[in-house]
């Protein structure tokens, strides 16, 4: 009898699960989802939001059995607030929207300015919106930036925006920007938020003169020269004050701010060539060590020391001009410490005095001066970063390519 009613219980139990799970398994099979891979807001008439859902598609297989590239379907929408968007598309494509899959939130510069608070909080607080996913100010509506981007090398969109930062590592021209990231740098104290700062490839060519190496690392989004397929382009960083939009980065900038971050494992510069005056020479250089930061919050105004150390090899050289010597690569390393101590000097009191935002978290170093949280609050270091100063220490060494160096 004991076993009878422990096999009847184990039915039952059977029973009650097949009859709970059935209908959420079919709500939530794939065919009865939309997946959202990007969205973008847009500023609209009468304090209204145009929102634009970028949704994935299957791969259509050709007769020969290859795949071809499936195109997204692009919808927008006007509502009064982010949800009411949501909410609306819902209806409209008849099938329940899902985030999970959203890699990249994109707003449009006009929009950034205005403050993307509630924006934010909205998608952190959907259960579906991973906090990787990438968030893109754009120079140009967010809706045509999404209509304008093409995955060249890749047969999905998808994956596309997946490796979308990728490249930051070794350029060095663009930050990966995350809304999880984002959400916790404007709710901070210490530190600011950023963003990926993206555009339309325009095909900036200089064509009535050569490009000079200023006007290589001097580039942001919409100025570049590259001619493609992909019709947007991510170079720099859009940098905000609290919620707001309060300035961009350039190339070069963009740089700087990552080698003090300790997010590059390479990147390339153009330096005065020392030997031929009036040249540039292009150095590939890594970070030697961690980013050493000391700040002095002894004053009301912060005094910040940055030191930096890298490794270097020369990329290019011309033929006529000896760069094997070592007294030569000595005064190469030399040419370097001068630009980068330069160039990230320019760079720290340009988010110091002309925006007021700290994007690299000083301030979070700066912590360890102060006692009790009321010593930090009455610091009031988010207020203070503009009368910041900055000491900068960079020490580089450069090698030659060759395999063999002259003594």
């Amino acid at each position: 009898m004991p076993k009878f009613l422990r096999n009847l219980f184990v039915f039952i139990l059977i029973i009650i699960f097949v009859v709970a799970f059935s209908s959420s398994y079919a709500s939530l099979n794939i065919d009865n989802l939309a997946y959202v891979l990007a969205i973008g807001i847009d500023t609209s008439d009468e304090n209204e939001l145009e929102v634009t859902f970028e949704f994935s598609t299957t791969t259509a297989a050709s007769e020969s059995g290859s795949t071809e590239k499936a195109k997204p379907v692009i919808n927008s929408v006007k509502a009064s607030s982010l949800t009411n968007a949501i909410n609306l598309m819902n209806s409209y494509m008849g099938k329940e929207i899902n985030m999970s899959h959203c890699k990249v939130i994109i707003f449009s510069e006009e929009f950034a300015y205005q403050g993307i608070t509630d924006e934010i909080y909205t998608l952190t607080n959907d259960t579906q919106v991973r906090p990787s996913a990438k968030i893109i100010v754009s120079k140009c509506d967010a809706k045509y930036y999404i209509e304008q981007t093409q995955a060249e090398l890749e047969n999905s969109i998808y994956k596309y925006y997946e490796v979308l930062t990728k490249s930051s590592k070794y350029t060095g021209y663009i930050p990966n920007s995350t809304i999880g990231n984002f959400f916790n740098s404007s709710n901070c104290k210490s530190c600011q938020p950023f963003a990926i700062l993206g555009g339309i490839n325009q095909s900036n060519s200089q064509s009535d003169s050569s490009p000079t190496a200023e006007q290589d690392y001097s580039i942001k989004a919409n100025e570049s020269s590259i001619e493609g397929k992909n019709g947007t382009e991510n170079i720099g960083v859009a940098v905000f004050k609290n919620d707001q939009l309060v300035g961009e980065l350039n190339a070069l900038e963009t740089i700087c701010f990552l080698t003090i971050e300790n997010q590059l494992d390479r990147f390339l510069i153009s330096v005065p060539d020392p030997v031929n005056s009036g040249k540039y020479l292009d150095i590939y250089l890594a970070p030697y060590n961690y980013s050493q930061i000391k700040v002095d919050t002894s004053t009301s105004s912060p005094y910040i020391k940055v030191k930096l150390t890298f490794s270097g090899r020369i990329a290019s050289m011309s033929e006529d001009s000896s760069y094997l010597t070592p007294k030569v690569l000595d005064s190469i390393s030399e040419s370097c410490n001068h630009y980068l101590e330069s160039a990230l000097s320019s760079f720290l009191y340009k988010t110091s005095r002309e925006y007021n935002s700290d994007i690299n978290g000083f301030g979070l170093d700066a912590l360890s001066n102060f006692f009790t949280v009321d010593d930090v609050y009455n610091y009031h270091w988010l207020d203070n970063y503009r009368n910041a100063f900055f000491d900068v220490d960079i020490d580089t060494k450069v090698r030659s390519s060759m395999l063999v160096t002259e003594t």
